[in-house]
């Protein structure tokens, strides 16, 4: 009886966790159902789910790795103007090949720019190897701004549409297979063997050569699929039709900051979580551009427009503008993150649910083990009775 109790605890974490997965997956594919009609709000999702894809493999590569790169937004510029480039018809260096064929091209240039920088600086510490990341993600940005013929400059490079609609549910769908595979691959990796090597070199850099670990070539490889997925996520968003184009300024430091804001956020030690994270920041941050208050509200507030306008927030048609105090309570709720929850507010949640097995465990044993301590001790105490 008590086996198949602790059976049954064991297994009940495990099928909550893989529930959760599901209605996720469920509610990922029929969200573009109540918002056919609202493409404005498709377009915001497949932009959560471009900066889930961004966050999550940043996650990998600081989470699990334990290297602190700004270089991600550069790695999805570099990629997604490569492909532009192949794929464009008329200039210099007019290749004029498809999406599906300039993309794959793309992402296996960052992959090889990734490489490059691996063996340059990843034998870097922390402190260093940012710097180096902040120095390469800028330069690249010039660099690009400052070729108008081959990149287009300051106005931006024109791409190939991946596909024909101009419906923004294709995109969407598009942009949920993507996060699936990439998640699902990274997951992969991050459970085999090399995952423990990651692990291993965050942990103790000394501890994991000594047992054999590769180290410089292990955070190659991190850095490599990390920068690899970052540059497909961007090539494949920035190739649909509703978006055609991609500028210089998309690579900004700021704009990264952002998504390692979204990866902190969820918690940067899992995949799962620093995507959410960047879903529900993102998905915040819009829906606090104007929040949504009933017209009495709307009609009190119109008397007190100019104290309002005074303190930074503004009267739409629909509700309160915050303007810019959006992003003051984005920063607040990272300081607070990183001061009180330095894993995460969302890492932890998905934690406690996947060990309450092993607590349960943990304590069935305990409690398996005194009752056995007191059987002795009162067995004892009948044998030395008189």
């Amino acid at each position: 009886m008590r086996q198949a109790a602790q059976f049954h605890t064991q297994y009940q974490a495990r099928y909550l966790l893989w529930g959760l997965g599901a209605l996720g997956v469920l509610a990922l594919l029929a969200f573009p159902l109540p918002f056919r009609q609202q493409p404005y709000w498709l377009y915001i999702a497949s932009q959560a789910l471009f900066y889930a894809i961004l966050a999550s493999s940043w996650a990998l590569l600081a989470g699990y790795n334990g290297q602190f790169s700004f270089a991600h937004m550069a790695f999805m510029g570099l990629a997604t103007y490569a492909s532009g480039i192949l794929g464009r018809e008329t200039g210099f260096l007019a290749f004029d090949l498809s999406p599906w064929v300039s993309i794959p091209l793309g992402v296996l240039f960052t992959g090889f720019v990734g490489l490059i920088i691996g063996y340059l600086c990843l034998r870097l510490r922390k402190t260093y190897l940012a710097l180096f990341t902040i120095a390469f993600a800028e330069i690249t940005r010039l660099v690009i701004k400052a070729e108008v013929k081959f990149t287009g400059g300051p106005n931006g490079l024109p791409l190939k549409p991946l596909i024909d609609s101009t419906s923004y549910v294709p995109v969407y769908y598009m942009m949920v297979a993507l996060f699936l595979g990439t998640l699902l691959l990274m997951q992969l990796l991050v459970r085999s063997r090399y995952g423990l090597y990651f692990q291993a070199v965050r942990e103790d850099e000394d501890a994991a050569a000594a047992l054999g670990v590769n180290v410089v070539n292990t955070r190659i490889l991190a850095f490599v699929v990390s920068s690899m997925i970052a540059g497909l996520a961007g090539a494949v968003f920035h190739h649909f039709p509703s978006i055609g184009l991609v500028v210089p300024d998309e690579m900004i430091i700021g704009r990264m900051s952002l998504v390692l804001a979204m990866a902190i956020i969820g918690g940067s030690n899992s995949l799962v979580a620093a995507a959410l994270g960047a879903i529900f920041i993102h998905f915040s941050l819009e829906w606090l551009q104007e929040i949504p208050l009933p017209a009495a509200t709307l009609q009190s507030l119109e008397a007190h427009r100019a104290t309002l306008e005074s303190l930074g927030f503004g009267l739409g048609e629909n509700g309160l503008k915050t303007n810019a105090w959006r992003m003051v309570g984005f920063g607040i709720l990272l300081m607070v993150t990183l001061r009180f929850r330095q894993n995460g507010l969302i890492a932890p949640l998905l934690e406690r649910i996947s060990r309450r097995h092993v607590l349960a465990e943990i304590a069935a044993r305990r409690q398996a083990f005194e009752a056995a301590e007191a059987a002795e001790a009162a067995g004892e105490r009948v044998e030395g009775a008189p």
